[in-house]
């Protein structure tokens, strides 16, 4: 289908967004796409049932001839019920009627949609004008109508930040984790229509933890840097209250500079970035609480908070029972595992050494010892306090806090993530995590799963990606979403929209973890390649990188003989990782390898990797 590139320069609506950098922001750049239905049906009520066969944020384009004067109702919606769009889909899931006036003056009509109340609120990312109103839909119904319409009749006008699918693909023998790629890959196309990375269409704000997920699954779909860095400088001015929501800043940053190569946003907002870790916060062992005395008005504000009634608040995964949800949850602790909320709380910790390492290293890259020096101390001193006093010895497991004698699955999963657990309680940790299942959210579900690779549980990680459980990505797509959803469930937030882009994990997991691919350094100059295939028996993998993309294939052929063929594009070096055991013999290229090496360097074009095992 045709598409229409609209280049906007929205300088008046990058100033009322709050833009701190909009003199050296990139321009948003969105296209809109005509989509036409994947089917269009009789109803018995005599009107028309179309299906444009995916969710997306846009409104209906009808070509209509008509004789008189009159009256169509359109029913726009997410969700089916028997065979009709849902009028009462519960949640944030989206339903809308409208009354459409026609005339034989006139056979081209673009739906004019009710505005939300709540996603256009003050603290909502504005869309342009020229938009107007868009809502997400799949489905249309055409009522009260006196002419046949047809497919071609009939379009959904899409709205998306500028989207190049062809960038990235992944496949592989397990049909469910190619509907789940697929899932997840096309959640961030959808939800790209702001040009900022935003949480979902219930409330259309920008939080630091979605944008994360968000970011990295866009640098794993398309070769594109600048939603990103529109988004972390937003977040200069535009801080949310959640603590470690906040604390996701630095990880973006850090993530831009190794994907991109670029230092702009570093250099220009490293003061704020630095205030952004909260270090002002610790105590003399290191650690850090929002409770203290030290969460003053005057602080908030040095964070970027301009409201004087905010104050940060520790949330671990989910908060426990809202309003806007009856108070009703399957668990009034939401998705938190049961985690005793303490005043020194470990998953907070376990995201304030992170930011203490990755700052020790972006300060280096700017040549500022003394905070290199400042924040390599505090990062050992705060694993340091973290070993000694959020962890049970005789466990060999994380606390939920100081003081606490309850091990929920977060602490021991972000511990994993982050690198904080000694060599000698990795398997204690990981084997208490495994006996939790997927006992978190959907944003949870990143940590988890990037524990799991890092201490080298891939095939469970890949048994959790492909599970097909209410707590399950296959459970979004059983109840017809196209988005990856809010929660795993609506039983688990009634609230919950069909849109939400921080549930679609395993866009950047599947190429950055079970392929293993990442920035070695930063632009990308050198790549790691370390495969976790689990018991897949076939799997293939193209990731972009700003300098081409990388692509993959394996093949599993017998007990004694597996394949990988490597392309790397121009200007990147590769490290395939092996982990090899000493029975197996390494041909690279045709030619033996030492299996005892940690890793063989792949050149650029195309490198053939054949490990055979039991071998002598």
């Amino acid at each position: 289908m045709p598409k229409l590139f609209l280049i906007l320069f929205l300088l008046k609506g990058i100033i009322s967004s709050g833009y701190a950098a909009a003199p050296v922001m990139p321009k948003k750049v969105f296209q809109i796409e005509r989509i036409p239905p994947v089917s269009i049906a009789k109803t018995v009520s005599e009107g028309y049932l179309v299906d444009f066969g995916k969710d997306a944020f846009g409104t209906l384009e009808l070509h209509y001839k008509t004789i008189s004067t009159d009256t169509l109702i359109i029913c726009l919606g997410e969700k089916l019920l028997n065979g009709e769009i849902d009028r009462r889909p519960g949640g944030t899931i989206r339903y809308a009627e409208v009354k459409l006036q026609v005339s034989p003056s006139e056979e081209n009509y673009t739906l004019k949609l009710p505005a939300d109340k709540r996603n256009t609120l003050a603290k909502a990312v504005q869309l342009p004008d020229s938009f107007g109103v868009i809502m997400p839909f799949r489905y249309a119904e055409i009522k009260h109508i006196n002419q046949p319409v047809s497919v071609a009749d009939v379009h959904q006008k899409a709205y998306f930040h500028h989207f190049d699918e062809s960038q990235s693909n992944f496949s592989c023998s397990d049909t469910v984790l190619n509907q789940v790629w697929n899932l997840c890959k096309y959640s961030i196309k959808a939800t790209s229509f702001t040009g900022i990375y935003i949480d979902g269409d219930r409330e259309r704000i920008a939080y630091e933890a979605d944008a994360y997920i968000n970011q990295l699954g866009h640098y794993c779909t398309d070769r594109e840097y600048d939603m990103a860095k529109r988004t972390i400088a937003y977040f200069m001015t535009h801080p949310t209250w959640p603590t470690e929501w906040l604390l996701h800043t630095a990880l973006m940053m850090y993530q831009d500079y190794y994907y991109s190569g670029d230092l702009t946003l570093l250099k220009r907002y490293y003061n704020q970035l630095r205030e952004k870790t909260l270090m002002d916060l610790a105590r003399e062992d290191g650690l850090i609480s929002t409770t203290s005395g030290k969460v003053t008005l005057k602080f908030m504000k040095k964070i970027g908070f301009t409201d004087s009634t905010e104050r940060l608040q520790d949330i671990v995964d989910w908060p426990p029972a809202q309003k806007d949800t009856g108070w009703k949850l399957v668990k009034s602790e939401g998705e938190r595992d049961g985690c005793e909320m303490l005043p020194i709380n470990t998953v907070v910790n376990c995201f304030f050494y992170e930011n203490m390492k990755i700052m020790a290293e972006l300060a280096g890259v700017l040549n500022k010892s003394a905070d290199k020096k400042h924040f390599e101390m505090m990062a050992t001193k705060v694993r340091e306090s973290i070993n000694k006093k959020l962890f049970n010895t005789d466990k060999g497991i994380y606390v939920d806090g100081e003081g606490s004698g309850h091990s929920s699955l977060h602490p021991n999963m972000m511990a994993l993530a982050f690198g904080i657990v000694p060599a000698n309680f990795t398997k204690s940790v990981t084997e208490f995590v495994k006996s939790r299942g997927m006992a978190c959210s959907v944003y949870g579900a990143q940590y988890l799963l990037e524990g799991l690779y890092l201490s080298g549980e891939g095939q469970y990680a890949l048994d959790l990606m492909r599970a097909t459980s209410d707590r399950s990505w296959w459970n979004m797509i059983k109840a017809g979403s196209t988005i990856t959803m809010e929660a795993w469930d609506m039983k688990y937030k009634p609230n919950s929209d069909w849109n939400h882009a921080w549930g679609s994990a395993p866009a950047n997991i599947i190429p950055r973890c079970l392929w293993g691919i990442r920035p070695n350094t930063p632009g990308f100059s050198v790549a790691s390649i370390h495969p976790q295939m689990g018991d897949l028996k076939f799997s293939s993998v193209k990731t972009p990188t700003i300098h081409g993309p990388i692509k993959g294939e394996y093949h599993w052929i017998n007990n004694h003989l597996k394949t990988y063929s490597i392309e790397i594009p121009e200007n990147i070096v590769g490290k395939f990782y092996l982990n090899c055991a000493t029975d197996e013999i390494i041909l690279l290229n045709g030619k033996e390898i030492n299996p005892r090496l940690q890793s063989i360097r792949l050149k650029s074009g195309m490198n053939n990797i054949e490990i055979k095992i039991n071998a002598k």
